[in-house]
C-alpha cells in the first residue's frame, strides 16, 4: 500500500499514475478499467493529495515558464457530465493563469470546416514554457463524427477520400502529429474521464434539480445516452490505436470526482517532475551587472533619504 501521508504525496504518486496509463505497450480493453476506483484512499486522504499536487504544480509551472524550453499539452475527453470542466478547475486552482490557456472545442464553425480536421487545434497549441489545456479536441473527429456519420457527410471532404479506412487513417494522422509534437518539446498527456452510465444519469438529474446547474443541462446530452455503447466502442478503438509512449492515455476513474482529480493532478506533476525543470542560471557577467545595479539603487535610495532630511530641516528653520 502506498504511503498516503500529506508529506509523501508530492513524491510518491506512482500508485495514482501507473495503473491508469495506456501507452500501447500491451493490449488495451476499456472494460477492464473500473469507473468507481478509489485507489485504496479515503476521501480526506485524497483531498490532501489534491492540495499537495496543486502546490507542487504551481512551483513546476513557474519553472516551466522561466526555462522556456518545454511545453505541456493536456487533452481531456469524456462523455457528457464526466467532470472535465470541474477537474480542470480543481487541479489548476492556484496555478498562475498567465502560464495556462484552456480551449473548449465545440461544433466546428464554417471557417473551421474549410480546413483539415486538425487545423483548429493546431493553431491553439501551447508555446514553449506554457501549459495548453484542450477540453475536448481533435479526437472528437473519431468519436461523435464516427457515431454520427451524417456529421462527416457535411464536412465537404472529397468523396473519394471518405472510405472504410478513414478512421484508421485519422488514427495514423493523429499519432504522427503527436509524435511530431513530442519530438519538438511538447509533452502530450491525454485523459479519458471514464464515467459510468448510471453516474452520468445521476449527474444529469442533479443539473435538473439544482437551479444553479440548470444551464449545464441539454436535451441533446440525454439523447446521446441512446448511443452509449457505440461511444464506448469508439473510445475503445480510439485509445487502442492512438496510445503511445510519446503521447499516453490515462483512463481516469470518473465516478468519484475527488479521485479523478487525484489521478489527473498526480499524472501532471509526475510528468513535469521527470523534466528536471530548473530556473535559468545567471552567468558571471550578468551577476557583475547585478552588483552594479544594486550599488546604483542603494545610492539612489540614500540620496533620496538625504534630500528628504534636508527638506525637513529647511522647514524647521523657516518656522
Amino acid at each position: 500500500m502506498a504511503d498516503k501521508s500529506p508529506q509523501a504525496t508530492a513524491v510518491n504518486l506512482e500508485p495514482y499514475v501507473h495503473p491508469f496509463r495506456v501507452d500501447g505497450s500491451k493490449e488495451f480493453h476499456l472494460k477492464l478499467f473500473r469507473r468507481d476506483e478509489n485507489g485504496d484512499l479515503e476521501k480526506d486522504e485524497g483531498k490532501a493529495i489534491i492540495e499537495a499536487n496543486r502546490k507542487r504544480l504551481s512551483d513546476l509551472q513557474e519553472k516551466l515558464y522561466a526555462q522556456d524550453c518545454w511545453s505541456l499539452l493536456l487533452i481531456f475527453q469524456g462523455m457528457d457530465a464526466a467532470g472535465k470542466d470541474s477537474a480542470i478547475e480543481s487541479v489548476f486552482e492556484g496555478v498562475n493563469p498567465q502560464g495556462c490557456e484552456v480551449y473548449s472545442f465545440k461544433t466546428p464553425t464554417s471557417k473551421e470546416l474549410d480546413h483539415d480536421f486538425m487545423w483548429r487545434s493546431a493553431i491553439c497549441l501551447p508555446e514553449r514554457g506554457r501549459i495548453g489545456i484542450f477540453n475536448r479536441s481533435y479526437y472528437e473527429e473519431c468519436l461523435i463524427v464516427r457515431v454520427h456519420p451524417e456529421i462527416l457527410a457535411k464536412q465537404r471532404i472529397p468523396k473519394k477520400l471518405v472510405t472504410k479506412n478513414i478512421w484508421r487513417e485519422r488514427f495514423e494522422d493523429i499519432s504522427a502529429f503527436e509524435r511530431y509534437l513530442s519530438r519538438n518539446g511538447t509533452v502530450v498527456l491525454k485523459f479519458f474521464l471514464n464515467v459510468s452510465k448510471e453516474e452520468q444519469r445521476k449527474r444529469f438529474l442533479d443539473r435538473l434539480d439544482e437551479p444553479e446547474k440548470n444551464w449545464k443541462f441539454s436535451l441533446g446530452d440525454v439523447a446521446e445516452r441512446k448511443h452509449w455503447d457505440r461511444y464506448q466502442a469508439a473510445y475503445q478503438d480510439m485509445i487502442r490505436h492512438t496510445a503511445s509512449i510519446a503521447a499516453p492515455w490515462y483512463v481516469v476513474p470518473a465516478d468519484r470526482k475527488w479521485f479523478a482529480r487525484v489521478v489527473i493532478g498526480s499524472v501532471i506533476v509526475n510528468a513535469l517532475e521527470k523534466l528536471d525543470l530548473q530556473f535559468p542560471k545567471v552567468d558571471k557577467a550578468a551577476l557583475a551587472e547585478f552588483d552594479e545595479a544594486r550599488i546604483a539603487l542603494e545610492k539612489e535610495g540614500k540620496a533620496g533619504s538625504d534630500r528628504a532630511g534636508k527638506a525637513a530641516s529647511g522647514k524647521k528653520s523657516a518656522r
